[in-house]
């Protein structure tokens, strides 16, 4: 993961190690607990949601699974199998919870509507 990661700004206080901060971020995906209830073994919450939103938004963790696909298909290790499901399913008003007698009123505007906006 080392080399999708950004670089280690020098200077200032050093920040904590980034691998501590992956595990933290994967137990608190899997574990689903909020972000103040991360282990102390993690370091401060405030810290590793911090990053973890950095990285979110500078496309960090998409550049991670792009590259760690990349590799894994280049050796082979990944089939890429796509699955298309085209079943159309219907049913009938009553079917979905709607209650007899409720109709939509004749002279309902809706935004689609307004042909000046056009």
């Amino acid at each position: 993961m080392e080399p999708f990661l950004p670089p280690v700004v020098t200077g200032g206080r050093p920040r904590s190690d980034d691998r501590r901060v992956l595990n933290a971020v994967a137990w608190k995906i899997r574990s689903g607990v909020p972000w103040r209830d991360l282990p102390e073994r993690y370091g401060s919450w405030g810290s590793v949601y911090t990053r973890f939103r950095r990285w979110a938004l500078d496309g960090t963790f998409t550049a991670m699974l792009a590259g760690v696909q990349a590799r894994a298909g280049a050796a082979g290790d990944v089939d890429w199998l796509v699955s298309v499901d085209s079943t159309v399913v219907r049913a009938h008003q009553h079917a979905a919870g709607a209650k007899r007698g409720d109709r939509k009123p004749a002279n309902r505007i809706t935004p689609s509507d307004d042909r000046e906006a056009v």
